[in-house]
């Protein structure tokens, strides 16, 4: 099924909002036919009935975008049929479907679909979450794997069979010292030592993307393209060489740009690179960071530039986040996709009236610009855009 044949199977104002919303259906032939046969479902109507919230929810688990790794117009079809259904949800129910949630918030606060939907108010309002009061997942705990020892007579069966008195001595000797080392730790006061590790939870060391995701824990570098060209089995991506100043010599990159960017502009650029991201295969070819771009309010149809570092800037240099509780810290060395760090921080990137590039928090609306030591990071043109 085509996409046009797809959306004329929607019902308004549905398909109003995918049309205005114009966003992309797909970047290859495959993708676009995921982008139809979304769509398609959509406009059956089965895949937003309660019954099937569930089912959707699982799928949801691992997505942030429902084809490829990208916005597109079955993302808008989706949102559009969800929103009358999750509009009259009460937070118990909304917490029971917490990947459904994600991906709707998300949804609907990118710049297009709000665009969009605002033409069309009050059809697509906001939908306010109380996310902040969700209880927390719960988590199975793993069974024990603990490694049963071998009786110590085993261990020492070739000493005893040769000389029974000094085994069985040699046997019993450290199980008496392990006793009397029990008993002695049992006596003795705890020390603070003791109690730290007690409060600590064994004194392990917590996970460094523990807590709640912010934005410093993702590292942004200075990057150089050296090299660029056409990825072979994909006419949408550019395969680039692009130095982060690391011995190992440049990474290999893959990017959805040769639609925005044309590849002469792309030549020789120096970007602002997103080093920690677990490398992923694009079409064949394993991409090892990703370029940070601003995408134009008016969707991607409006531009698409790359975010710049200041004049003179050397490849690996740190991008970092202003503000006390950023600009010191230190970035994970790789994003857990499970925990969808990048993407719960990303809605916050956008560009300033002054086209430099920051992270606006979400829950104090205070605004942090994404710099190096020498300055500011920005976009050439774009105000207000979003930055991915």
């Amino acid at each position: 099924m085509s996409f046009e044949a797809s959306v004329a199977g929607l019902f308004s104002p549905i398909k109003d909002l995918v049309l205005n919303a114009n966003e992309n259906v797909g970047k290859t032939e495959n993708d676009q036919v995921e982008v139809a046969g979304w769509i398609a479902k959509v406009g059956q109507g089965d895949i937003v009935k309660p019954e099937g919230l569930k089912d959707l929810d699982t799928q949801l688990i691992p997505r942030t975008y429902l084809v490829s790794n990208y916005l597109t117009a079955a993302d808008v079809a989706l949102y559009g049929a969800l929103h009358p259904v999750l509009s009259q949800l009460q937070p118990p129910q909304y917490y029971s479907h917490p990947a459904l949630t994600r991906y709707f918030d998300h949804i609907q606060s990118r710049p297009s679909v709000r665009t969009a939907a605002e033409a069309l108010s009050p059809a697509f309002s906001v939908v306010a979450f109380d996310l902040d009061n969700a209880p927390a997942p719960e988590r199975k705990a793993e069974p024990s794997k603990k490694k049963e020892k071998a009786p110590k007579a085993q261990a020492s069966e070739s000493v005893a069979a040769k000389e029974p008195e000094k085994a069985a001595e040699a046997d019993a000797k450290p199980q008496k010292e392990k006793k009397e080392k029990k008993e002695k730790k049992k006596d003795a006061a705890p020390t603070e030592e003791s109690g730290k590790k007690k409060a600590g939870g064994g004194g392990k060391a917590p996970a460094e993307d523990a807590g709640e995701p912010v934005p410093s824990m993702i590292d942004l570098r200075v990057g150089h393209i050296i090299d660029i060209k056409k990825h072979p089995d994909a006419d949408g991506l550019y395969v680039e060489q692009i130095d982060i100043g690391e011995e190992t010599g440049p990474r290999t990159v893959v990017s959805g740009l040769v639609n925005y960017i044309p590849i002469e502009e792309m030549r020789d650029k120096y970007l602002v690179a997103v080093c920690n991201l677990k490398p992923a295969n694009m079409r064949g070819v394993k991409s090892f960071a990703m370029v940070l771009c601003a995408s134009s309010k008016e969707g991607k149809e409006g531009g698409i530039e790359l975010i710049q570092p200041p004049p003179n800037s050397k490849p690996g240099e740190r991008v970092f986040f202003e503000g006390s509780e950023y600009e010191n810290a230190t970035p994970i060395s790789q994003l857990n996709p499970k925990k969808k760090i990048f993407e719960t921080i990303q809605p916050g990137f956008i560009t300033l009236d002054t086209k430099e590039a920051a992270w606006v928090n979400p829950a104090t609306k205070s605004v942090h610009r994404i710099r190096t030591k020498d300055g500011i990071c920005v976009a050439p043109t774009l105000i207000g855009a979003s930055l991915s």
